[in-house]
């Protein structure tokens, strides 16, 4: 195992640097330059465990894509071009491979089946399978009482017929979810309307929009009619924007730090995932937003991050929706903010219990650190501490959210604080280390072998 031991800040951390790449957006882009015709390039490209696998995935499916570097070639085959593959296609523990690649393949002339590793084989995908069956698809899944899990059998349909047409409210916010039924439209027989509760991340959409398919957005609905359209996507080439949960940790440790100036290149400010940067604000943070323009509809903004006088907030609403992966960052924000900050947990597009599983390891953290903070019904309640925190020993259970929080506020702690199956950090942010190094942070890292021959 690899552990981290971060030590306290002794100078400001001071740097302008870029982050990995948007990883759900890299899936979708990758996604559609399997289906476009003639050849793509994505610039920037976050090789990752997740747009790997989806990669690899549309590689069984007939698509050629090359690595040079930072960046992918794909030579698309377009909309009805991939072909069988010869096995199963394999979505390792990325849902939203699986997802997407449903709705996919629900629209081919070809039997194909997804399978994942052991948590994605227990995920509940009877949100994905259900839309896609009321317009026709042929999906099987495991499971029982009711309950549909992976492996996905998706067969063919029949005659060479198409998906039909559907109008379907969701009884939640999925942004992978209403991808995939997005993405099954494309060559469906009539229009896709979706509707959702709250607008979830609408990555899917803007791409979409931005390489000419045949959509619009009304609110929280959806509409994509391929009726008066050629069906084809044009190859394009996208610089994918910075992700903003990586630059989330950023500005989280630029506001720990005393004397701090820290600038987050070329991130993704999209609205629908961007709830950080309202917290962070709210609380008073140190942060400015320089809008930089939009890459294939996305909008990008460099952020500049400084110490500010932190206050307490309340958090909740739609807001912890659209701060999805980040909800963690805002609570070690709150952690170092004046007063008690409250986060209720409400009903956004992860879920309540998927926030409250989401935030219950860092709740022991930020005790281990000295942090007062107790779980209350819909939410947690932080009492910002003044001073040093508690230098701790952290399990991160492989979790790479808790391992980089932990990490940032390790930097304002009063002595060494060393953080255990650390390795899960470059599943996320390959760089993070490396990146916390040239900011001025001094971060060691160990092996098993080494602690135990020390």
């Amino acid at each position: 195992m690899t552990a981290l031991v971060v030590h306290p800040a002794e100078r400001p951390l001071v740097g302008s640097i870029p982050v990995p790449s948007d990883a759900g957006i890299g899936h979708r882009a990758l996604l559609f330059a399997a289906v476009a015709q003639g050849k793509s390039r994505l610039v920037s490209f976050s090789a990752v465990d997740g747009t790997l696998t989806t990669a690899a995935c549309l590689r069984a499916l007939g698509a050629s894509i090359d690595s040079v570097g930072h960046d992918v070639i794909i030579s698309g085959a377009g909309l009805g071009g991939l072909r069988a593959p010869e096995r199963g296609v394999y979505c390792g523990a990325s849902s939203t491979t699986m997802h997407l690649l449903c709705g996919l393949l629900a629209t081919m002339p070809f039997r194909a089946t997804l399978a994942g590793d052991g948590a994605l084989s227990r995920e509940a995908m009877t949100p994905l399978v259900t839309p896609l069956r009321r317009r026709g698809a042929l999906v099987e899944g495991t499971g029982r009482d009711g309950e549909v899990t992976a492996p996905l059998a998706i067969e063919p349909l029949p005659d060479r017929r198409l998906l039909s047409r559907i109008e379907y409210e969701s009884p939640a916010a999925s942004a992978d979810v209403k991808a995939a039924v997005l993405i099954s439209g494309l060559r469906a027989e009539g229009a896709t309307l979706f509707k959702e509760p709250t607008v979830s991340r609408d990555h899917t959409e803007r791409l979409l929009d931005a390489l000419g398919a045949p959509i619009r957005t009304f609110g929280t609905v959806v509409q994509l009619d391929p009726t008066a359209w050629d069906g084809h996507i044009a190859g394009f080439e996208f610089a994918i924007p910075g992700d903003l949960s990586a630059a989330a940790f950023l500005i989280l440790a630029a506001n720990l730090v005393p004397g701090s100036r820290v600038t987050a290149r070329a991130v993704s400010v999209n609205p629908t995932r961007s709830g950080l940067l309202e917290i962070a604000r709210d609380m008073g943070a140190g942060l400015t937003i320089e809008p930089q323009g939009e890459r294939q509809g996305e909008p990008v903004a460099a952020l500049h991050a400084w110490r500010a006088g932190l206050r307490a907030a309340t958090i909740g609403g739609e807001t912890v929706a659209r701060a999805n992966d980040d909800i963690p960052v805002a609570c070690a924000l709150a952690a170092r903010a004046a007063g008690t900050s409250r986060v209720t947990f409400g009903d956004g597009e992860l879920g309540a219990e998927a926030v409250r599983r989401r935030v219950a390891p860092l709740l022991g953290a930020l005790r281990s650190f000295g942090v007062q903070c107790d779980e209350r019904p819909g939410g947690v309640e932080i009492e910002g501490r003044e001073g040093p925190l508690r230098a701790a020993r952290i399990e991160s259970g492989g979790d790479p959210s808790l391992a980089m929080t932990t990490a940032i506020l390790a930097l304002a702690a009063d002595g060494p604080t060393r953080i255990e199956d650390a390795a899960c950090i470059g599943s996320r942010y390959p760089k993070f280390v490396a990146t916390l190094r040239a900011l001025g942070a001094r971060v060691d890292v160990e092996s098993e072998s080494e602690s135990e021959s020390g």
